[in-house]
């Protein structure tokens, strides 16, 4: 291995977003000269989200891109050395921990911060991708105050798709919880909620085939959706606002299976109250822990403890 192909860290930072952005901020004015693989998709998901209202300090909001090359570009001010590529290997067997990156460069790091989120589940709909931002959402939370008072659908079964179109009923006129079989996958607790709430439509036996929309010039909105019955093969076209898919999350955590410890949907596991991993000296933050939360604020916070986790644990191993 070629020496110059060897660079050394005190602390490594994988994957971008709010989570990973805040934890360099927080390393470099440690003085720990983070380096930072940002990833197949710098920014994370913020970066396919159209408008952020709900980040504090953005009282007009702002597009999810440019949030995240303010959160870079503050990165690098104090000094993060922010590499665009991704680590494809990673030994954390030993200290120091050795990773490789698609650059062809090996990574010597004292401390990791693992920021590499977790990928909405989609439909797989050429539709779907087209309106995504523009009507199309994987967050209610993140984007139901745009619908208020209009309506919407949800596609989904289970817990998170309850709780979305709950969360949405509060704001909108009318939810209509689109799902494939007779009888929710939710908690019991959970489809009495909805099923309870009057403004929520559950249709049955149903997938979506296309959203529909307008487009004029750069705008784009959604108008409806196409859905067929899995039973009788009927389409019908339901008039909406706004299509929520909710059909969870894949947590980016392939490259530390057999590794970290993970809990049965492949989310990592940290100790209570912090952002330590089982592993001594790894560290993870945002999406890839939280399958509660996931919010840019929540990210960012997670960020911030496992920078301020890493220098404290470093200070003592000196």
């Amino acid at each position: 291995m070629s020496e110059n192909n060897v660079e050394k860290t005190q602390c490594l930072i994988i994957g971008s977003g709010p989570a990973g952005y805040t934890a360099a901020i927080y390393a470099a004015r440690a003085d720990l000269k983070p380096m930072m693989y940002q990833g197949l998709q710098p920014g994370g998901q913020l970066t396919t989200t159209t408008e952020v209202d709900n980040f504090p300090g953005y009282p007009e909001g702002t597009p999810g891109p440019e949030m995240m090359q303010d959160f870079q570009k503050q990165a690098e001010r104090f000094e993060t050395d922010v590499r665009w590529g991704m680590i494809t290997e990673i030994d954390l067997s030993q200290r120091p921990f050795i990773a490789k990156a698609d650059d062809g460069k090996t990574i010597e790091a004292e401390t990791v911060v693992i920021a590499t989120g977790a990928t909405a589940k989609w439909l797989g709909m050429s539709s779907e991708s087209e309106y995504n931002g523009y009507g199309v959402s994987a967050c209610a939370t993140c984007d139901g105050f745009f619908y208020k008072g209009k309506v919407v659908a949800v596609v989904g079964g289970g817990d998170t798709a309850a709780e979305e179109a709950s969360y949405l009923a509060n704001l909108c006129e009318k939810v209509y919880l689109i799902h494939r079989r007779d009888e929710l996958r939710a908690s019991k607790a959970m489809q009495k909620r909805v099923l309870n709430t009057k403004n929520i439509e559950t249709v049955w036996d149903a997938v979506p085939k296309e959203v529909i929309g307008e487009t004029e010039g750069f705008a784009k909105k959604v108008t409806g959706v196409v859905v067929q019955n899995v039973k009788t093969g009927e389409e019908k076209t339901i008039s909406i606002d706004g299509f929520f898919v909710a059909i969870g999350h894949k947590p980016n955590t392939d490259l530390f299976k057999g590794q970290l410890d993970m809990n049965e949907t492949g989310y990592l596991v940290t100790k209570p109250d912090s952002t330590e991993t089982n592993i001594e000296g790894v560290f993870a933050a945002g999406d890839v822990q939280d399958h509660v939360y996931r919010q840019a604020v929540t990210a960012a916070g997670t960020g911030c403890m496992a920078a301020i986790e890493a220098e404290r644990w470093l200070a003592v191993q000196e």
